[in-house]
């Protein structure tokens, strides 16, 4: 999976982990709450575009 991201995409994960570890530091039920959130974007983001490969027929 790491090798499909490749370089940005490695960087966009370091960014929202340092950036979900910097809330934590500061109140870390907020934290909970923004890694959650995230968690269930990439679910529907990943549903998404798996659900619009497999109407193309790709998937």
């Amino acid at each position: 999976m790491l090798r499909n991201l490749g370089a940005l995409g490695l960087v966009g994960i370091v960014l929202l982990l340092a950036g979900i570890g910097l809330i934590a530091y500061a109140n870390w039920i907020v934290a909970v709450g923004i890694a959650l959130v995230l968690a269930g974007l990439g679910l529907v983001v990943r549903s998404l575009i798996s659900g619009m490969l497999q109407s193309f027929g790709m998937f």
